[in-house]
């Protein structure tokens, strides 16, 4: 992530979309990766959007820095392959000195501005499913949020994102896309974090399967 002015190569986020960028990009990727089920290459580019532009976010909210994520205020740089490669922000963002600290907070203007649009085109143009593209975005978000805790909760809860997908709403009254998204299975000694629907990375030669996150038993151990 990146300033648009730094971003040499990328073009305006709302005109990729909207001119046949992404149904492109998605048939490069598949061209050269040799993935057949477009779903589970829709799925696979979203996994790589989703992670460079929810990282970012929540580390720099966790800075007290807002990022602005508005799609059409942003641009897009995209690898060889057809897959992400930047995102260009028209400008640095600002600070927030409002003292809030909790992920639910966090992610409402990024759900409100950012995500809730792009769920759509990906629901529209690639073929998958909302539920899916929101479990994408889940886990980057867990990732981060749970990567940056500075103190362990006061319940001695280890998983510092919990609420993100336990609350049935965010703060502003509005349904959690999130709700679900990711669990916490004790399996003997150890606690695995699993998804609540598939990636579909199976369905792409050469992917490896993401382990014990995979929401399909049969796929943990491949």
């Amino acid at each position: 992530m990146m300033l648009s002015s730094e971003l040499e190569d990328g073009i305006p986020l709302s005109e990729f979309f909207g001119s046949g960028g992404f149904s492109a990009a998605l048939d490069t990727y598949a061209r050269t990766h040799g993935g057949t089920d477009r779903r589970a290459v829709a799925s696979m580019w979203s996994l790589y959007y989703f992670s460079m532009l929810t990282i970012p976010y929540i580390v720099a909210r966790r800075a007290d820095h807002v990022l602005p994520v508005v799609p059409a205020e942003m641009t897009i740089a995209l690898a060889e392959d057809g897959l992400p490669r930047a995102l260009g922000l028209a400008r640095e963002g600002d600070w927030s000195e409002g003292g809030q600290s909790d992920l639910l907070s966090f992610v409402m203007p990024l759900v409100s501005q950012h995500l809730a649009e792009i769920v759509a085109q990906l629901k529209a143009l690639g073929g998958i499913a909302p539920k899916l593209a929101w479990n994408n975005a889940a886990v980057y978000l867990d990732y981060a949020f749970n990567a940056t805790e500075r103190e362990r909760p006061a319940d001695g809860d280890a998983w510092a994102s919990r609420a993100l997908f336990s609350q049935s709403h965010l703060p502003d009254g509005s349904a959690n896309p999130f709700l679900g998204c990711l669990r916490h299975d004790v399996e003997g000694e150890e606690t695995v974090c699993r998804r609540k629907v598939c990636c579909l990375r199976y369905l792409l030669p050469g992917i490896p399967s993401c382990g014990e996150l995979c929401a399909l038993p049969a796929q943990r151990k491949q």
